[in-house]
């Protein structure tokens, strides 16, 4: 097709189940996934974490647009024959083009392509993600629609994949050029653009057919987790193999020879290690503790701190000098524990909405001084430490200081304790109720894990929330990150204290300690 040529291909009506671009996405994860998205999409769950995934790929596409002021968007995200319509009226025009969301069909797919060249009378796709580099995904989505586009009639000279450059340091005012780079991936999508047609049979054959019958497993959170997977993971036994985590080669086998729930398996197939460990605690119902861990953390000096940050990551980046996806500080919880028995709680949350890093890392200085162990809950926190030593030249001598400080609780956690309702995670969120079940996550408002903090705190710092709902989210964001830094003193008190002694005896006899 050339420059003023018709669009000739003609829009489907074959389209049987609706098949398109995002659908054979799907399907190429699964195609129980793709047969859900169709028939019983009510069962489709969006969380948190996969929400701010769409918004992250939608305001990076806003961007990509805005580096075109020529381009025009072709709207109608809601009526898909208009959409055909105003894009073939658009490539039969004469002369150099630029189309955001055209929309293409053949043979039943619908597919619409993110930014759509065409100068001097060859044309040329590119597709825009919201990652930092080119994934197999991708490429498999470059593919199916470079497929379409041509099928439909527009040949493509190249396909390009953009993503976003996390070198690129923002210089503000709303100057994003250099935010995107470009890879051309022609070369590579070629064999995966001829399996398509076969990709597209079998995706209808399973459309046309029963709900299909598969296990889950490792590919129901690759690339990503599935939004079907607590639909299909509703019958899964009290104590699933997917409790081995890194051990998943295990689980496979052990899935293989037709086990489902962890206390089945026999001892001569559990092999050592962690797996021992935790197929020991499914079984048994009992708590695992080290007592040597016990014994290491009552050796430490007083005070001690327990510390934990809340940061932001921006796609693309609000605040000059910051980088995409830099993990950005605004709030951290201290608790501070003293010989005596005596807990105090320190806090900063910036509602400013300005670049808060500065002013939260010289608020922690003040508070946690130069002595005393400082625990993390991974090494997150140390990572903060050292990205914003690097950022704040000034601060770097004591903030490295508060970092050699650190001591991470998961670590030691990890080694020497485990409880079978963990179901297999170390998680604060899994860990803190078994040992302090009133500090369980459940009982918080809509800020109950990280995702939601940065959630809350996007929202807080838009300029249209009002005033009282600003209120009422710092309010949530306080007691959250609180909930954190207290868990981790009791977390800390189960291990410390316990040594040859019954975990359920500590529990009875625990105090509450903050």
């Amino acid at each position: 097709m050339t420059a003023g040529t018709m669009f000739t291909a003609s829009p489907s009506t074959s389209r049987r189940a609706g098949l398109s671009k995002s659908r054979l996405m799907a399907a190429t994860q699964c195609m129980k996934r793709l047969y859900l998205e169709v028939h019983r999409p009510e069962l489709r769950t969006i969380d948190a974490s996969m929400q701010a995934r769409f918004d992250a790929g939608n305001r990076v596409g806003e961007v990509a647009r805005s580096f075109y002021p020529a381009g025009r968007l072709i709207g109608h995200a809601d009526d898909i024959r208009a959409a055909l319509d105003e894009t073939r009226a658009a490539l039969a025009t004469q002369g150099d083009l630029i189309l955001f969301e055209p929309a293409f069909e053949c043979d039943g797919v619908l597919a619409r392509a993110d930014i759509l060249f065409r100068q001097r009378g060859r044309y040329r796709l590119i597709e825009v993600k919201s990652s930092t580099s080119v994934k197999d995904d991708h490429l498999q989505d470059a593919a199916i629609q470079s497929w379409v586009l041509e099928a439909a009639g527009c040949p493509l000279a190249s396909v390009s994949i953009a993503v976003v450059d996390s070198n690129f340091v923002y210089p503000g005012n709303g100057n994003y050029r250099g935010l995107l780079k470009s890879v051309d991936v022609t070369a590579q999508i070629a064999d995966l653009r001829m399996r398509v047609p076969d990709l597209i049979a079998e995706a209808q054959r399973t459309l046309d057919g029963p709900e299909p019958e598969l296990a889950v497993g490792k590919h129901c959170r690759s690339p990503y987790e599935c939004p079907f997977l607590a639909h299909c993971d509703r019958d899964a036994p009290e104590f699933p193999l997917s409790i081995l985590g890194r051990d998943w080669r295990l689980a496979e086998r052990l899935a293989a020879m037709g086990y489902r729930d962890l206390r089945d398996v026999p001892d001569e197939a559990i092999g050592d290690g962690m797996p021992r460990r935790l197929w020991d605690a499914s079984r048994t119902g009992e708590v695992y503790i080290d007592p040597s861990a016990g014994e290491a953390l009552r050796r430490l000096p007083w005070p001690r701190y327990y510390l934990d940050f809340e940061t932001i990551a921006f796609a693309v980046p609000i605040w000059p000098g910051t980088r995409p996806y830099e993990q950005l500080p605004f709030q951290w919880s201290c608790h501070v524990e003293h010989a005596d028995g005596s807990v105090e709680h320190r806090e900063f949350l910036d509602t400013s909405g300005d670049a808060p890093m500065a002013g939260c890392m010289k608020a922690l200085i003040s508070v946690v001084g130069t002595d005393g162990p400082i625990f993390a809950y991974s090494g997150f926190e140390n990572r903060v430490l050292r990205e914003a030593a690097a950022r704040h030249p000034e601060l770097q001598g004591a903030l490295e200081g508060i970092g050699a400080r650190i001591v991470d609780l998961l670590r030691i956690v990890k080694a020497s304790y485990y409880h079978p309702e963990q179901k297999g995670s170390w998680s604060i969120k899994e860990v803190l109720p078994t040992v302090a079940p009133e500090l369980g996550y459940d009982a918080l408002g809509e800020v109950a894990d990280g995702q939601a903090a940065q959630m809350a705190y996007l929202e807080m710092i838009d300029s249209k929330t009002m005033d009282g709902r600003k209120q009422a989210l710092a309010f949530e964001l306080r007691t959250y990150c609180a909930n954190d830094t207290a868990g981790m003193i009791r977390i800390a008190a189960a291990i410390g204290m316990v040594s040859s002694v019954r975990f359920d005896q500590y529990r009875r006899h625990r105090g509450d300690a903050v």
